[in-house]
């Protein structure tokens, strides 16, 4: 399966990048005025995580197949599994 059907994977038709944006808007909306920082570090560890946890369960937690899913060296995945706490 190629990386682009992952736009169709979720069941409703909507893309990924469509519920990230619909996230992000809400975001915006929630703010009500006030101002924001930092938007691009919480939007990457928000979907870093999970996507992490879901590769390790996918490939029976099995590092060197997950990074490989990811398209990240073992050493690149270790690291990022240590800095969200994941292991």
């Amino acid at each position: 399966m190629k990386a682009q059907a992952i736009n169709t994977l979720n069941g409703n038709g909507n893309t990924l990048s469509a519920h990230v944006r619909h996230c992000v808007e809400d975001y915006f909306a929630q703010l009500d005025g006030h101002d924001s920082s930092g938007l691009y570090s919480l939007v990457l560890a928000e979907v870093e995580k999970p996507l992490l946890e879901t590769a390790l369960k996918h490939s029976d937690f099995n590092q060197s197949k997950a990074a490989k899913i990811l398209g990240l060296s073992r050493s690149t995945l270790r690291k990022k599994l240590e800095l969200y706490g994941i292991g």
